[in-house]
């Protein structure tokens, strides 16, 4: 049976890339896995039938004959621990890509998420323009972290690994923020994350679904 995995029908992010079925399209790309995509409308998230998948009526989901994931880290986990390519053969270079996929989803996400959602529901509140600095601070304190630990290397540990590719889509977030500016080897980073075929191919079929014209993900539940 062929992969299935669930994006947005109308997806927010108006085709950037920034929706988290992003990340499991990536995966999928990078081991050479061909999927099918069940677009789901915002109503259909509540549903009985989605939530039987995803608890929290979410997107993405992911299945495979009998088994069905959510959770966008837990599914990236499951394709790279089921096909080569995105995880280290050596067990003590598997550990360290699997903890920095850990890494990006726990530690340096949560706050970038936070400045997102600040940015769209506080703006008009009175308390704005004194919290954003800190939200701000927050996430410079992670980018100062991973710069360090990334240095002048190409990838986080090595070779190019799911921990990358977490990294690079979670960073991805802050696209127009201006806080890369200062970064200019995560920008790089991300650069060379982008150029990856598997990332490009995952990223066109995430906007045909914008634009109307994908290949993938006629059905829409």
């Amino acid at each position: 049976m062929t992969i299935t995995i669930t994006a947005f029908e109308r997806s927010p992010d108006r085709g950037r890339g920034l929706a988290r079925d992003m990340r499991v399209r990536w995966a999928l790309e990078e081991v050479g896995q061909p999927y099918d995509v069940r677009l789901v409308s915002f109503s259909a998230l509540k549903e009985p039938a989605h939530q039987a998948i995803h608890p929290f009526g979410q997107i993405p989901t992911y299945e495979d004959g009998g088994l069905a994931l959510f959770e966008s880290g837990a599914i990236v986990l499951h394709i790279a621990e089921r096909h080569a390519g995105l995880l280290p053969e050596d067990a003590n270079a598997r550990a360290r890509a699997i903890a920095w996929m850990f890494a990006a989803l726990n530690t340096v996400e949560p706050p970038i998420v936070e400045r997102s959602l600040a940015t769209l529901v506080e703006r008009d509140r009175t308390w704005y323009d004194e919290r954003l600095p800190i939200l701000d601070d927050r996430v410079h304190a992670r980018l100062d972290e991973v710069a360090h630990r990334l240095g002048h290397e190409e990838w986080l540990d090595g070779a190019f690994s799911a921990g990358d590719l977490l990294m690079v889509t979670v960073l991805r977030r802050l696209d127009g923020s201006g806080l890369l500016e200062d970064y200019p080897t995560l920008a790089a980073y991300i650069a060379r994350g982008e150029a990856r075929p598997a990332y490009q191919r995952a990223f066109d079929d995430q906007l045909a679904v914008f634009t109307g014209s994908s290949p993938k993900g006629d059905g829409v539940s």
